[in-house]
């Protein structure tokens, strides 16, 4: 069998202050210890239950966060970008797929670094009338291979807005019960440690009694999304499959959620060039 596992930064435990999340940061070797930890732990009980082969998609930032050293034989890890379907580069032909260190979407009130996939080009987006997390988002793309969730663990906002609500099948491990932006009530690894493991081999028998479902959307995929400022807004207008809504909303439709998935990446990728050029105008 083969699993899939998404890690993002966010999310971890202990994880309150952007020094722990850019290369450069005062804390950032913490962090990846940290979300190194976790992904061993979820790493090891799925082999233990008989996975043989495990693909990690290392999804944050610049996506080459994780101590690659410490990796068990059993794993294939997706590092780096740009890459198609981003943090869910790798889930193609898997049999269950987990998210850890995810966290609540642009908006989110007293919830950690809340944004949805990039801070300083999204506010809002929107999938088929629903409002998506980088959860929803990636596990809609997991969907769209037929791969079934079983397991997120991460902010408690983002478990108690999007899992619950939108997957209820999903095994939930709570990483920290954010206090506000920059701050964060977590566990001890020892207990999540035991809370991740009995949530890994609950979501392992869910797998064999078929109980666990691929988070989908209907097709065609109708997009809208609301960026952050109205230049990138003027930017992203001049691509032929864009309608502009307003000042900062423009919407698409794809034929499904891989083809929506690589537009919105472009589209950000489109936006944060756009605002970094401005730095050169003034």
């Amino acid at each position: 069998m083969q699993a899939f596992i998404s890690v993002d930064l966010e999310g971890m435990p202990f994880v309150v202050i952007p020094g722990q999340l850019n290369l450069k940061g005062s804390l950032y070797e913490e962090a990846r210890k940290i979300a190194t930890k976790i992904t061993l732990i979820v790493t090891d009980e799925l082999h233990k239950n008989g996975f043989d082969k495990i693909v990690i998609a290392d999804s944050h930032g610049p996506m080459v966060n994780l101590h690659v050293e410490d990796l068990p034989e059993c794993v294939e890890i997706v590092r780096g970008g740009l890459r198609p379907t981003s943090m869910v580069a790798g889930v193609e032909g898997c049999d269950i797929a987990m998210f850890l260190g995810y966290h609540a979407k642009f908006g989110t009130a007293k919830s950690t670094f809340d944004h949805t996939y990039s801070g300083g080009s999204v506010q809002k987006m929107v999938v088929n009338g629903v409002e998506c997390s980088e959860y929803l988002l990636n596990g809609y793309v997991a969907g769209e291979y037929g791969v079934p969730t079983g397991l997120v663990a991460g902010d408690k906002q983002l478990i108690e807005d999007d899992v619950i609500t939108h997957s209820p099948w999903v095994e939930a491990v709570e990483l920290k019960q954010s206090l506000s932006r920059l701050a964060a009530r977590s566990p001890s690894l020892i207990k999540i440690e035991q809370e991740l493991r009995k949530a890994v081999n609950k979501a392992v028998i869910k797998l064999s009694e078929k109980s666990l479902k691929p988070l989908v959307t209907e097709k065609p995929v109708k997009v809208e999304l609301t960026l952050r400022d109205s230049s990138q807004v003027d930017g992203v207008d001049l691509l032929p499959f864009v309608k502009r809504i307003d000042g900062l909303t423009i919407e698409y439709v794809s034929k499904d959620m891989i083809e929506a998935y690589n537009s919105f990446q472009a589209i950000v990728y489109i936006a944060s060039a756009i605002s970094m050029s401005r730095q050169y105008l003034s």
